[in-house]
């Protein structure tokens, strides 16, 4: 069997990455603290990244820690202070996850052009 076909196979340990880069949270965190080039706070990404949730952030935190994407530093101070940042491994994948953001500035009036022409085409069709 190919790598490919492996790739797409539904027991394959790759779809679980791939599972978790493709939240949009984990995406725009990676983005972010690739952006800032800095270790950011919890406030500071929660500021950055418009409309997502505590809960949200915090379980996409987690997820990234988790797969070695980000590291969490606690420092022992009163409030407790927490940052978050780039691994290795983090900075190599933030480099594809910049490329798609950045392909999605470029190319948004291309795909709403798109969405739009097949609506229109949809809304003149019988759909059920």
């Amino acid at each position: 069997m190919d790598t490919e076909q492996v790739t797409y196979a539904k027991d394959c340990p790759s779809r679980t990455v791939l599972s978790a880069l493709a939240n949009k949270w984990s995406l725009y965190v990676l983005g972010v603290l690739r952006r800032q080039e800095r270790p950011l706070r919890f406030t500071e990404l929660r500021r950055h990244i418009e409309g997502v949730t505590q809960k949200s952030l915090t379980q996409a935190l987690r997820n990234l820690e988790r797969d070695g994407l980000i590291s969490r530093t606690a420092y022992p101070t009163i409030p407790p202070r927490v940052e978050y940042a780039l691994t290795d491994l983090g900075v190599e994948v933030g480099a594809l996850t910049t490329a798609i953001a950045d392909w999605s500035k470029d190319n948004v009036s291309r795909v709403q052009a798109a969405r739009s022409a097949y609506d229109n085409r949809a809304a003149g069709q019988d759909l059920s």
